[in-house]
């Protein structure tokens, strides 16, 4: 039950963190998507995120965060195994699953429901 709590907790503040950023700053929310993302990158470049991830589990993982996090762990193991061409392969290796799921969710759900321009 307590492990449900930092979950919650953990990845509510990776979300509100994001919110204040929109709010209170003129940054827009693709750039700091880009930035989760680099943060996740770097964790996981210095051996922080996999502490981090024990801890926090889905609070950490399952946010932009983690994805940054899971291209840097393909791209690192990727180069130990194929050298330089690991760089460009690993990471899209690690996150097919995720990136193919989401392309034909998008198409699902393209075709039940009507788009329209937001107002």
């Amino acid at each position: 039950m307590l492990d449900y709590l930092w979950v919650f907790l953990i990845g509510g503040l990776i979300c509100m963190i994001g919110e204040v950023l929109i709010i209170t700053t003129n940054i827009t929310s693709a750039r700091i998507l880009v930035t989760f993302e680099l943060l996740g990158v770097f964790l996981q470049a210095v051996g922080l995120f996999d502490p981090i991830s024990a801890f926090a589990k889905a609070g950490i993982n399952v946010p932009i965060v983690g994805f940054g996090a899971s291209l840097a762990k393909g791209a690192i193991g990727a180069v130990k195994t194929y050298g330089l061409l690991g760089v460009f392969t690993g990471g899209l290796a690690a996150t097919a699953g995720g990136i193919a799921a989401a392309v034909v969710f998008a198409f699902v759900f393209a075709l039940i429901f009507k788009s329209h321009t937001k107002k």
